[in-house]
């Protein structure tokens, strides 16, 4: 059972939110309106395996929570829920830490299959957010991020481009989950981006 903390100033998603994780298996550990909110309920010890964040609150706003988390509770996993999906917070979401972004219209299934696939160690973005962010690394200037990196860490990341876990790679490729784990902290080493969705952006726009 995966102990999730809602954090949006609006009150009927709050609500709707909680029936909906609760009834698939889900404990909602805290609901907050504001970050501040969100942070005082982690403080008192609240185990949290998710948060689902909306980013623009009164108050302290979702991107400056998203740092917060990160900071002090590096484990929780943060899935940005929002209807927001300019270039300035989808970037400024995932470059304070987020693992998730989906839009509110995303629909109860997608919301739910996010949580699974973020606890499994799978970045999640919303295929609008996702265009978005390839444009953006199109009109970055022009990087081989594949160019020093070795023929199998060229598979592995062309894999880790699609979206899939360490796991489903070392299946794919035949090798341990830990060999998989090796490969990409020599990946981050080359490219310089140590953040795994920053990777899978960067290599998705420049594959």
């Amino acid at each position: 059972m995966y102990k999730v903390l809602l954090v949006d100033d609006e009150l009927m998603l709050l609500e709707s939110l909680e029936i909906i994780l609760s009834m698939n298996d889900m404990e909602i550990v805290g609901k907050a309106q504001d970050g501040r909110e969100a942070l005082d309920i982690l403080r008192t010890g609240a185990a949290c395996d998710v948060a689902l964040v909306d980013l623009n609150m009164k108050g302290m706003g979702g991107i400056e929570l998203i740092g917060h988390i990160k900071r002090a509770y590096p484990d929780i996993r943060i899935l940005v829920l929002t209807t927001f999906y300019d270039d300035k917070n989808i970037t400024d979401a995932i470059s304070n830490g987020a693992d998730g972004y989906l839009l509110k219209d995303s629909g109860k299934d997608a919301i739910l299959g996010a949580i699974g696939q973020l606890m499994n160690g799978v970045s999640v973005l919303d295929p609008k957010v996702m265009t978005r962010l390839t444009a953006l690394m199109q009109k970055a200037p022009s990087v081989d991020l594949y160019g020093e990196m070795t023929g199998r860490e060229r598979e592995v990341a062309s894999l880790l481009a699609k979206g899939l876990t360490n796991r489903q790679i070392a299946d794919q490729l035949y090798v341990s989950e830990g060999t998989v784990k090796n490969y990409i902290s020599s990946i981050y080493d080359k490219t310089g981006i140590h953040d795994r969705v920053k990777l899978v952006v960067a290599l998705s726009g420049k594959g």
